[in-house]
């Protein structure tokens, strides 16, 4: 794949991003033949692109953390995006519906990281050592593509669906926080669409984020003091 694709493919998700609107997925006309390896390539440049406007990482997204979801794509590790410094909300914030296209909501664990992570080799329990503080998460995703309709090079292409995300109070990390049996529900209009634990994240959230630590660094890239990671959803999106 050229750069020059590589650009036209980030530049096309970011213009539907920016205008509220969706697209075919790339796979079906731009780019056929997109493979995992070249849509985060593409992911590459559509984060540089933000960069380039002033925005800011925050930290990276999982997603494809449940067990049920790798075997369905029949894939062996989760994929990863990035949150962006004009995504976040505060806790008890509104969100307008006339900046997404077709959102859905996903309740997670964030982890503030209080030292730098770099792999590989990088088990779970390192993660939480290296954890300054959890942070309640609704992550609010919003695929660019019509009907929520790609295969897994298109979805990490355009950045894992991040959208919006609403961070609610920091609890500074206690060594005994179970957070494998962390329970999360989603209420809308006072009905609960769904629920569950931190167990649905790979076992363990901090399972997932180990994963994303050697998945970066097989690029020679590490995981930062400071940044806030969604470590995967909890329970079926609403």
């Amino acid at each position: 794949m050229t750069t020059t694709l590589q650009k036209d493919l980030a530049s096309h998700l970011l213009a539907c991003e920016e205008n509220v609107q969706d697209t075919v997925k790339v796979t079906k006309e731009m780019a056929p033949d997109l493979t995992i390896e070249e849509a985060y390539l593409v992911q590459e440049q559509l984060v540089q692109m933000k960069l380039d406007k002033g925005l800011t990482i925050v930290g990276p997204k999982m997603g494809l953390t449940s067990k049920a979801k790798l075997t369905q794509m029949n894939v062996d590790e989760p994929i990863y995006g990035y949150v962006f410094s004009n995504m976040v909300h505060d806790n008890k914030s509104e969100v307008s519906m006339k900046e997404l296209i077709h959102p859905k909501v996903e309740a997670e664990i964030a982890f503030e990281l209080g030292e730098d992570i770099e792999g590989p080799g990088v088990p779970a329990a390192d993660v939480m050592r290296a954890t300054a503080a959890f942070i309640p998460a609704v992550e609010i995703i919003d695929s660019r593509y019509k009907n929520f309709e790609f295969t897994l090079p298109d979805v990490i292409a355009d950045n894992a669906s991040s959208s919006k995300v609403v961070f609610g109070e920091r609890v500074p990390n206690q060594q005994d926080l179970e957070l494998d049996l962390l329970g999360a529900t989603i209420t809308i209009n006072d009905e609960v669409k769904a629920g569950g634990a931190g167990a649905a994240v790979l076992g363990h959230p901090a399972n997932a984020i180990a994963m994303l630590v050697n998945m970066l660094a097989k690029k020679g890239e590490k995981l930062k003091k400071g940044q806030i990671i969604l470590s995967g959803q909890l329970l079926k999106p609403s």
